[in-house]
């Protein structure tokens, strides 16, 4: 997809149909592509080269986004959980000499809009303009696993990633599309908003707290439920944790199915077999998929025509994909034009994910973990903490969970419950559900209570629902130490010793 056939696709729709809905507006396509044309008109006739946008998820984001696209202007979309010091960093590191945010109330702004009938501030920036790779039209802003922003540079292959995404879905016909996930999140983005209009959908959006989001880890799966059924939604896009917890919810509750509900798409980190088997049974059509910023989003998804459960699908039309023989992923078909303020742009060809994995005969890409988060224990075992994590994620009563034991005879695991009153003993049973079904030297022999969900606005976890292992150590080192040192003193299964050293790798 290319930006032209993206508007040529707009103006072929009756402007009599529904193009956006939000929780107090709906525009159709006729008044959205006025609204895009006169705001990207205005941006042109400012002088804005790169526009950074600081808005909540409703009609007025999609067409910020759009118009930036119409007028040539270079779109920053700044996630909602940012720090302060991170909003900084990321405006000059982009070098934004403009941004858009809902209107103070009776404060000046440079300049007011009136975008999909909401008040917006439009305030300069004295700002110089960095090195851009040449064509880059978005930079999308992924925190990764450190507290310092990371800019992607995305041009036109990245839309790319939409046209793959409309071919894939068209058996389904799906009509409306629900946005419950924050819009800067590209994958939301993408597959949220560029796929469904692209295809003639209906894009809803309402507002973060109609969906149940406040902030980026406060979830009432509740208000999700309501939001999907009241709008009508054919599809969503949620992340696991938001998965585990509706799946929950539906199971508690009994909840009638959903009638409209097609398809649920799961992204940003690995789900599992178990957690989707659960989330089918009480009525959620959810399937997998696996993708990167660096690759504009999307590059596998299981399909109800092409689905295995534990794995993340097979590649989409845009895709490809390739492992190497230190089982690393690489990806190409729709790669970012650079990182923002590195020396050199990507290689058009592939792109190192960083991830280990596999594809099975059949085409289907497994995903074992990240390259740099393999542990390698005191006996000289590789474990991949997601696949233990995974394991420990299938059972009901946990709703996150992080592995540690690099260089440790025995792994140790952080917790977050799926229910707030999930008692010590119902924890115990599932870490211990779990070890069951892993080798010995992979079994998890301390674990503790987190003290926080791991999200992005605790520092805990990034935009896309990743933990940030590092930060989460450190909130907890204190009760893991207390831990390790309480199990140290209870007398040693000499039993599974025996069984542990005689699987040390040779």
């Amino acid at each position: 997809m290319s930006e032209p056939s993206l508007f040529a696709a707009l103006r072929s729709r009756s402007p009599r149909d529904p193009g956006l809905v939000g929780s107090r507006l709906a525009l159709a396509h006729g008044a959205m592509l006025d609204d895009i044309d006169a705001l990207a008109t205005d941006l042109v006739r400012s002088g804005v080269r790169i526009l950074a946008s600081a808005l909540p998820n409703g009609p007025a984001w999609i067409v910020v986004d759009l118009a930036a696209m119409r007028a040539g202007v270079v779109h920053v979309p700044l996630p909602s959980f940012f720090t302060d010091v991170q909003r900084d960093f990321a405006l000059r590191a982009a070098g934004a000499d403009a941004v858009v945010e809902p209107l103070p109330r009776g404060q000046a702004a440079d300049k007011t809009l009136l975008v999909a009938g909401t008040p917006l501030a439009l305030n300069r920036r004295i700002a110089p303009v960095p090195e851009l790779p040449t064509g880059t039209r978005k930079i999308t802003f992924t925190s990764g696993t450190t507290a310092t922003p990371k800019g992607v540079c995305l041009g036109e292959a990245a839309l790319t990633v939409a046209d793959g995404l409309v071919q894939a879905l068209a058996p389904l016909q799906i009509r409306r599309h629900l946005c419950a996930l924050p819009l800067p999140v590209l994958l939301e983005n993408i597959a949220g908003v560029y796929a469904p209009l692209l295809s003639g959908a209906t894009v809803v959006v309402p507002d973060p707290d109609e969906v149940g989001l406040r902030g980026s880890s406060a979830f009432q799966p509740a208000a999700l439920d309501a939001a999907v059924r009241r709008h009508r939604a054919e599809s969503v896009i949620v992340l696991p944790q938001m998965l585990r917890a509706w799946s929950a919810w539906r199971r508690a509750v009994s909840a009638a199915p959903q009638p409209t509900l097609k398809f649920v798409a799961v992204g940003g980190a690995h789900v599992g077999a178990e957690v989707l088997a659960r989330a089918r049974l009480c009525g959620l059509p959810a399937y997998e998929g696996y993708g990167l910023s660096e690759a504009g989003s999307v590059q596998t998804l299981n399909l109800p025509c092409a689905d295995r459960p534990g794995s993340a699908g097979r590649a989409l039309p845009h895709a490809r994909l390739r492992v190497d023989d230190e089982r690393q992923i690489w990806v190409g078909g729709s790669l970012m034009l650079g990182y923002l303020g590195a020396d050199r742009t990507v290689s058009p060809a592939w792109w190192p994910t960083g991830d280990l994995g596999r594809i099975d005969a059949d085409g289907f890409l497994h995903i074992d973990g990240r390259r740099d988060n393999v542990l390698i224990t005191s006996f000289g075992r590789n474990v991949s903490p997601e696949w233990v994590e995974s394991e420990l994620q299938g059972a009901p009563a946990i709703a996150q969970a992080v592995v540690y034991g690099n260089g440790a005879p025995q792994l140790t695991a952080v917790l977050w419950p799926a229910r707030a009153d999930a008692g010590e003993a119902e924890l115990a049973q599932a870490v211990e559900s779990a070890n069951a079904r892993l080798p010995d030297y992979a079994r998890v022999a301390h674990w503790i209570r987190a003290r926080a969900p791991f999200a992005a606005d605790s520092g805990l976890a990034t935009a896309n629902g990743r933990p940030r292992r590092h930060a989460i150590e450190q909130a907890h080192r204190d009760a893991i130490d207390a831990a390790i040192r309480t199990r140290s003193l209870q007398p040693m299964d000499t039993h599974d010793l025996s069984r542990t050293a005689a699987g040390i790798d040779r």
